[in-house]
């Protein structure tokens, strides 16, 4: 069986939750897990601060007008995903559903992916990725569900807290 990719799905802007919640009625109804895994619409948390210094905490959709769909392509899928009211097609040459890459699905941010943390906040850790590959410092903050990580480095005969994305580090290992 061939193995399930994201596809992106253009909708009428507007649509996209009533687009996402109908697919994934009719997966239901249809028992057609087995070819439509997950739907989703990527999106940000937006905190807007009011005149009056009330916060409110909103999410705003990265890219209005499509869904993503991880599915494996076949002319079952297509037609339901095409054939959901308020889709008006797949993105792809002519129309042709045409799947992402991995690095676009990572760039995007639209699957989750775990990363195993072997270091906690307050750890000596080893940049092995990025600009600052090489150096090393102090974990102050970590974020799993952001990827991303505080790490106060030495630069320049400076203390500096950088951001860096969970993946990016490595615990220095002890001499024991």
């Amino acid at each position: 069986m061939e193995e399930a990719k994201w596809y992106v799905a253009h909708t009428f802007s507007g649509y996209e939750n009533k687009v996402a919640s109908n697919i994934q009625t009719v997966v239901e109804n249809r028992n057609l897990h087995d070819l439509i895994y997950e739907v989703a619409i990527p999106t940000e948390t937006v905190v807007e601060v009011k005149d009056d210094g009330t916060k409110k905490e909103y999410q705003r959709k990265l890219m209005p007008g499509y869904v993503f769909v991880k599915m494996v392509m076949t002319d079952d899928s297509w037609y339901v995903v095409r054939n959901t009211r308020g889709c008006t097609g797949f993105v792809g040459p002519e129309s042709k559903p045409e799947p992402l890459t991995d690095e676009e699905v990572k760039k995007l941010g639209v699957e989750k992916i775990s990363v195993e943390v072997a270091y906690e906040t307050g750890d000596l850790v080893n940049v092995i990725d990025g600009p600052l590959e090489g150096f090393s410092g102090t974990v102050e903050e970590i974020d799993i569900e952001n990827n991303s990580v505080q790490v106060t480095v030495s630069m320049f005969g400076r203390e500096n807290t950088v951001e860096f994305e969970l993946d990016q580090l490595e615990k220095v290992k002890d001499n024991d």
